[in-house]
């Protein structure tokens, strides 16, 4: 009896494992999705973007000269990127040159900087104004139609203006937060240049004053808000009058 008793708890140990063994074995659900296809993938690209950062930081440091050239261009790239004027700054600063030489008479405002608003304002107010973004600067061109326009000209593709002539359309270009032509048109747009034209060809230039005549200029214009005191006023009447006696001799000396 002990011997078939012993053999009972044998057989039950062993079926106990058997059924053990063939129980599934219960998988989560993240580790379905780390095995899944797209874990695999997620998985092999996050090694290699490790091992590409890796080799990034150790190239850095033992080139330190050329790493801090690109970084530098990165960096630039990155800045003229984020300053990148855009149509509604352009509208501005059109407004605020044509405001400004809104406030001078006709006769004042330059020429050059008056006709340069003027068509620019003409093209905006008949829409034919357009923006070509390229990344780090806009360009500014000229186009012959609205968008807005319903002729067969304006919308047939054929008919459209080539890419080639693009260059010969451009009006401004904007980087870093300025548009350049623009600017440089109405540099000195106070000045008429046409009052100047009658003039001899070396006084139609300026020359900034030099430091001895600036200090020279301060100095006469603190004198002149000096008090004059009596003895100078008598002194120079003194002069004055032994000048005009000086002169009376001569004149008699030279009629005798």
């Amino acid at each position: 009896s002990v011997k078939m008793a012993s053999l009972r708890v044998v057989r039950r140990m062993f079926c106990s494992a058997a059924e053990t063994m063939a129980a599934p074995v219960s998988i989560t659900r993240w580790e379905r999705i780390k095995n899944s296809k797209a874990g695999v993938w997620c998985r092999s690209l996050a090694s290699d973007y490790k091992e590409a950062f890796r080799e990034m930081v150790v190239g850095a440091w033992e080139r330190p000269v050329k790493a801090s050239v690109y970084g530098a261009l990165l960096g630039g790239a990155w800045a003229c990127f984020y300053t990148k004027p855009d149509r509604s700054s352009f509208e501005a600063a059109l407004l605020e040159r044509s405001g400004q030489l809104g406030l001078l008479s006709p006769w004042i405002r330059s020429g050059s900087s008056d006709g340069h608003v003027q068509s620019l304002m003409k093209l905006r107010n008949e829409g034919c104004l357009r923006y070509l973004s390229l990344g780090v600067l806009t360009l500014l061109y000229h186009s012959d139609f609205d968008p807005d326009v319903t002729l067969y000209e304006a919308q047939c593709s054929n008919l459209s203006v080539p890419w080639r002539e693009l260059p010969q359309r451009v009006l401004d270009v904007g980087f870093v937060g300025r548009w350049w032509i623009l600017d440089s048109k109405m540099r000195d747009y106070d000045v008429n240049e046409d009052e100047f034209k009658h003039l001899p060809a070396h006084m139609q230039a300026t020359v900034p004053p030099s430091v001895q005549q600036v200090e020279n200029n301060e100095r006469l214009h603190k004198e002149s808000w000096l008090a004059v005191t009596m003895m100078e006023k008598l002194g120079k009447k003194e002069v004055e009058n032994e000048d005009k006696t000086m002169t009376m001799l001569k004149a008699k000396q030279t009629h005798n």
